[in-house]
């Protein structure tokens, strides 16, 4: 199960397939790197989990994903980079980028008006990790939170521009809109794939900002730009998921606009890091 190149690769961990938003970024910036994937979809969604949960599976996580070659991990999950991380960092010897300091950067840098919204799961507004961020970078930003619970089970069911998603957005913006912000922070990696739905509902006067995008930029910086050119080498990307296989590949397959993949079942605990036979791909369906 462990590489054959260990140090070579780039992991990723998220509750589920949110976190494909930071992996098909760094298949554009980054084509050469080769990517572990690994999708908590048996935990999902982290929201409403408590920190000691959240540091249990993030520490199960990384831990995975180092033997299997990871030479940087991030954290494609405002949940966990907001309760998780400082532990993460301080246990393990290698780089591990989040999401919540790079998106409150970008943030900062688009508003106006210095009212910045924050939509993201109930446990990243409790940890109240971005109005810290933005406040550490600018003491006079006015902050608005608002959790979205019903967003993530949306997009893992692929329930985007939809009745339901179009009704959960209204009630969940409604708020904010009446705030004046001018900025809104898509503050947990699923919620792009509502951009649509949020920037019809907030309108044009409202700059939305992905984290993710801020993040790979990061990468390629501590990278060095290492692995942006393009070749005829094809890197081997290894996606694995706690939960159903087939349930993330269908997922994935939309979000990932039809690159090619397959999944792999992983139990995860204490004691072991077992593969579970059962693949999801285009020809297993």
């Amino acid at each position: 199960m462990r590489s054959s190149q260990p140090g070579r690769a780039i992991g990723i961990f998220d509750s589920g397939v949110g976190g494909l938003t930071v992996a098909r970024l760094i298949f554009s910036h980054l084509p050469e790197q080769e990517i572990i994937y690994f999708g908590d979809t048996a935990h999902v969604p982290y929201g409403s989990r408590s920190p000691r949960e959240l540091i249990k599976f993030g520490d199960q996580i990384v831990s995975f994903l180092i033997g299997l070659g990871a030479r940087v991990v991030i954290a494609a999950c405002n949940t966990s980079s907001s309760v998780s991380l400082p532990f993460l960092r301080e246990k393990y010897d290698l780089p591990i980028l989040g999401m919540v300091e790079p998106g409150a950067k970008a943030a900062l840098e688009a508003t106006k008006n210095k009212r910045v919204g924050v939509i993201a799961t109930e446990a990243t507004v409790r940890s109240g990790a971005y109005p810290r961020a933005l406040r550490l970078f600018d003491a006079g930003v006015e902050v608005f939170m608002q959790a979205c619970p019903r967003f993530v089970p949306l997009v893992e069911a692929g329930k985007l521009d939809t009745p339901e998603a179009r009704e959960a957005a209204a009630e969940y913006l409604e708020p904010l809109r009446r705030a004046g912000i001018d900025t809104l922070v898509l503050g947990c990696t699923h919620y792009p794939f509502l951009a649509p739905v949020i920037a019809e509902i907030l309108g044009p006067g409202v700059k939305l900002v992905d984290p993710a995008e801020e993040t790979v930029k990061e990468l390629v910086a501590l990278l060095g730009g290492e692995g942006s050119s393009r070749s005829s080498r094809n890197p081997r990307h290894r996606f694995y998921a706690s939960g159903s296989p087939r349930s993330f590949y269908t997922a994935g397959r939309q979000f990932l606009g039809g690159f090619p993949f397959t999944v792999e079942q992983v139990n995860l605990n204490e004691e072991r890091r077992e593969i579970i036979t059962g693949k999801s791909s285009p020809g297993s369906e």
